[in-house]
């Protein structure tokens, strides 16, 4: 299956601090790695999954009005958007129905490095 997005990254200015983050909002863990000066905390996920990672470096700054990467957040978001929430994250764009809903949810949020987030669940 060809996937219109293949990689994403999201920009931090405190890799420790971000990866806490993260990690707590979407129960996952990351694999690190350093490319051409450039901190990378990569999601982990399946093979042959589209992924992504949290980078740090001179030409990346967090931004609240660049592009909006949307994050699966799994069957239900409204539980990774309560720990986004609880880990300092501010709510932007409640939880909200696409259409009419049979085509998910969608949320929005500010992480703590100033990056507006969204997230995509089923229900």
């Amino acid at each position: 299956m060809n996937h219109i997005l293949t990689w994403c990254e999201i920009p931090v200015t405190d890799m420790r601090r971000a990866k806490a983050f993260y990690a707590e909002v979407l129960d996952i863990s990351f694999i690190e790695q350093e490319m051409d000066g450039h901190q990378l905390a990569i999601f982990e996920s399946e093979p042959d999954n589209v992924t992504g990672s949290l980078v740090m470096g001179e030409k990346y700054q967090p931004s609240e009005t660049a592009t909006i990467v949307y994050l699966n957040a799994g069957q239900d978001l409204t539980g990774a958007l309560q720990r986004a929430e609880q880990q300092g994250g501010k709510v932007i764009w409640p939880k909200s129905p696409i259409g009419d809903g049979s085509n998910g949810y969608f949320a929005q949020f500010t992480d703590l490095e100033g990056n507006r987030v969204g997230l995509y669940s089923l229900q």
